[in-house]
């Protein structure tokens, strides 16, 4: 298509959640629990983590970076789509669409890199339990959680200022309810293959490389556990291992079945499916999945609950 034909200053328009739905209205409102479910039980557990000693560990502060990460994650999604649909209003400016894909991208990258090192810290406590505390020291953790952060920030202000580049022609709609790198690729005038196979590489780089490395971590963690004599220690560690591997599987599970499939294979509807379970069912579900599984974090609720009720 002739780039003359690409209008910067024109908005782009998101169609939302799968058009044309009968009482999408349900949904809308399904999300919006799932928003606020998410948002209290991630401040909760970053409190938990803050307020009590027990928690302050390696383990727990890097739980704590995760939940921060959740709560931005489905906040960069949801009150947009909300309003979009309350409002009756679609357009997106190219400049809030470029900040959305950031943002998303920044914290979904963050949290593969996270999720990464908080399986290496599984490993560490279970296989060299002696020396732990000397590895994983203060400033590794806070090393590990910039490491995180800088990653995501740095991959994704590459990918959302080379996706904007692209003029965008005829049809301004995205068959999304957010901005999103493959849906913005498919307006551009240019041919995007190329791009497209960047994107694919990027996402083994991001996803199936950390993914082959938590795997290979949780094979020699459940080799030492094997080995282990004293039942509860046993029971201990599998506990809190099946908590992050159940982390992984929904972090990892959709966010491949997005990036790695061929852009030809690509439907809008399985999109969206994919993204709601990646960008909005994960952020309420990982908290839930730590306290509800950990003792440990389910007795410093019952604690601060307990000091409240003594003051009041």
């Amino acid at each position: 298509m002739d780039k003359r034909n690409e209008s910067p200053n024109t908005d782009l328009i998101l169609l939302g959640l799968f058009p044309g739905m009968k009482h999408v209205n349900v949904l809308v409102s399904a999300i919006l629990l799932i928003y606020s479910v998410a948002l209290t039980t991630n401040s909760i557990l970053i409190l938990l983590i803050c307020v009590d000693p027990h928690l302050h560990t390696p383990m727990y502060f890097l739980l704590s970076q995760l939940a921060l990460m959740d709560m931005m994650l489905i906040s960069s999604t949801v009150p947009k789509m909300a309003t979009d649909f309350f409002s009756g209003r679609r357009n997106i400016s190219r400049v809030a669409c470029g900040t959305q894909i950031f943002f998303f991208l920044t914290l979904g990258i963050a949290e593969s890199i996270l999720i990464t090192l908080m399986s290496y810290d599984r490993y560490v406590a279970i296989c060299n339990p002696l020396r732990y505390a000397l590895i994983m020291s203060q400033k590794v953790c806070l090393q590990m959680a910039a490491i995180s952060w800088v990653g995501g920030t740095l991959t994704s202000l590459a990918h959302t200022a080379y996706t904007m580049h692209f003029p965008i022609c005829g049809s301004r709609e995205i068959s999304h309810f957010l901005c999103e790198v493959m849906a913005i690729l498919k307006l551009a005038c240019e041919d995007v293959s190329a791009y497209e196979k960047a994107v694919v590489t990027t996402t083994i780089m991001v996803l199936f490389i950390p993914l082959s490395f938590i795997l290979s971590s949780y094979a020699l963690i459940f080799l030492a556990v094997l080995r282990m004599n004293s039942p509860e220690g046993r029971n201990k560690a599998l506990a809190t291992c099946s908590s992050h591997l159940t982390v992984v599987i929904l972090y990892f599970g959709p966010a491949m079945l997005v990036y790695m499939r061929p852009s030809s294979y690509h439907s809008p509807k399985l999109d969206e499916v994919l993204f709601m379970l990646g960008a909005i069912l994960t952020p309420m579900m990982n908290p839930l999945i730590y306290s509800l599984r950990n003792k440990e974090v389910v007795c410093a609720l019952k604690n601060v609950l307990g000091r409240c009720l003594t003051l009041n």
